[in-house]
C-alpha cells in the first residue's frame, strides 16, 4: 500500500498546534498526523487524519509513522516551555534538544527516500537572546538575529541550539562524505510573545499578557509577575500562525538564512493591563513582581529587526496591539467565556 502524504506537527495539543492544525485543515494543502505526549483538544484531533499521543524521543513511534506515511514537511512544535523549563532544565534539555535532532533525523531520512529536502519549520523564540542589563536593553533598540544572542535560560539555550542544529543539517550534514544526497530545508523564526483568545496560557515566561485576559475575563483577580514597565515584543496568535505557514512555503532562492526575527509589536506590562482593563472594567490587576521571572523577561529585546522577514518572505501581520485588541482578543474572549 502506497504511503499517504501528510503534514506532522509534533507538540500538537499546544496553543501554536491547535492553531497550525486548524489552518492546515482550512487550506487543505496538507493532510495533518498529530503527534504529543498529550490528547489534543476533540476540535484539533477532527481536523488530523491520525492523531498519535506518543513522545517525539521514541524511535519506534517515528519509524512507524514513516512506514505509514510519506512525510511532506514538519511543523516542530514540541518543547518544555521556558518557566517550567527551569525547574526541570535536564529534562527540558532532552526534549528540546534531543527531540529537535530526533525529528531533524527523521526529515533526513524523508529526504533521502523522496529524493528531495523536506521543509522544517521550527519555532524559536526571543529567548535565545539575552541582554546584560535594562539599560543596555533600553539602549540596543531594535535587536537583529546576530545580536545579542546569549540566553540564560535552559529554554533560549535548547531553541538556539536547536537553530545551529537545522542549520547543520541543512548545509553541512556529513560534509566529509563522498556523496551529496538531499537534505533538511529547515526554516524557524523567532517569536515574540504570543497571546491567543482560543487557548489558555501553557506556562511561557511571556503569558503575563494572556493571564492577564483570561483572568479578567473570568472575574478573578490577576497579580502580574512582572514590573509594569516591563516591555518586550507581541504577537496575536494568528498572525504567529500565518508567519509559520507564510515561511513554509517561500521559495528557497528567496531566503538567505535560516533562522528569522518576527513580531508585531512591542508592549509594556502596563499597557496591556490599560487594554485588559478598558476590555473588562471590573477586571483587577496589580502588580507582583517576582524578581526571577523578571530577570529573565529584562534580558530579553524590547523589540526585534525584522526587516529580513519582511522583505524575503512576505511577513506582514495583520493586527498592531490596537487591532489584536478590538478585533482578535476582544470578540474571541468575550465569545470564549460568554460575556457582553
Amino acid at each position: 500500500m502506497a504511503r499517504r502524504s501528510v503534514a506532522l506537527v509534533t507538540g500538537a495539543a499546544g496553543e501554536l498546534g491547535h492553531s497550525i492544525i486548524a489552518r492546515l485543515a482550512e487550506r487543505g494543502s496538507y493532510s495533518v498526523v498529530a503527534l504529543d505526549v498529550r490528547q489534543p483538544a476533540p476540535d484539533t484531533a477532527a481536523r488530523c487524519e491520525r492523531v498519535v499521543v506518543g513522545d517525539i524521543l521514541d524511535r519506534h513511534l517515528l519509524d512507524r509513522l514513516r512506514a505509514e506515511f510519506e512525510i511532506g514537511a514538519i511543523f516542530h512544535l514540541a518543547a518544555v516551555l521556558s518557566t517550567r523549563a527551569e525547574f526541570i532544565p535536564e529534562t527540558a534539555h532532552a526534549v528540546n534538544v534531543g527531540g529537535t535532532l530526533s525529528m531533524l533525523g527523521l526529515a533526513r531520512e524523508e529526504a533521502r527516500a523522496h529524493g528531495r529536502p523536506i521543509r522544517f519549520v521550527f519555532p524559536s523564540s526571543i529567548a535565545v537572546y539575552g541582554l546584560p542589563d535594562l539599560a543596555t536593553k533600553r539602549a540596543a533598540g531594535r535587536i537583529r538575529e546576530e545580536q545579542w544572542t546569549t540566553p540564560t535560560t535552559i529554554y533560549g539555550c535548547s531553541k538556539l541550539h536547536g537553530e545551529h542544529l537545522g542549520r547543520y543539517y541543512s548545509r553541512h550534514y556529513r560534509q566529509l562524505a563522498a556523496e551529496e544526497r538531499p537534505g533538511v530545508d529547515f526554516r524557524a523564526v523567532r517569536l515574540p510573545g504570543l497571546v491567543s483568545a482560543e487557548t489558555l496560557p501553557a506556562g511561557g515566561t511571556s503569558d503575563y499578557a494572556p493571564e492577564m485576559l483570561h483572568a479578567a475575563a473570568q472575574g478573578r483577580p490577576y497579580a502580574c509577575f512582572v514590573r509594569e514597565d516591563t516591555r518586550i515584543p507581541f504577537m496575536a496568535m494568528p498572525d504567529a500562525t500565518d508567519a509559520l505557514l507564510a515561511l513554509l512555503e517561500a521559495p528557497a532562492g528567496a531566503l538567505t538564512r535560516s533562522v528569522y526575527n518576527a513580531a508585531a509589536f512591542s508592549a509594556t506590562a502596563g499597557e496591556w493591563a490599560e487594554r485588559v482593563r478598558a476590555m473588562f472594567p471590573g477586571a483587577v490587576i496589580t502588580f507582583a513582581p517576582d524578581a526571577r521571572r523578571q530577570a529573565i523577561v529584562d534580558s530579553w529585546p524590547e523589540d526585534v529587526d525584522d526587516t529580513r522577514a519582511r522583505r524575503e518572505w512576505g511577513f506582514a501581520p495583520a493586527h498592531d496591539f490596537e487591532a489584536a485588541v478590538r478585533d482578535y482578543l476582544a470578540p474571541a474572549i468575550h465569545r470564549r467565556y460568554a460575556t457582553t
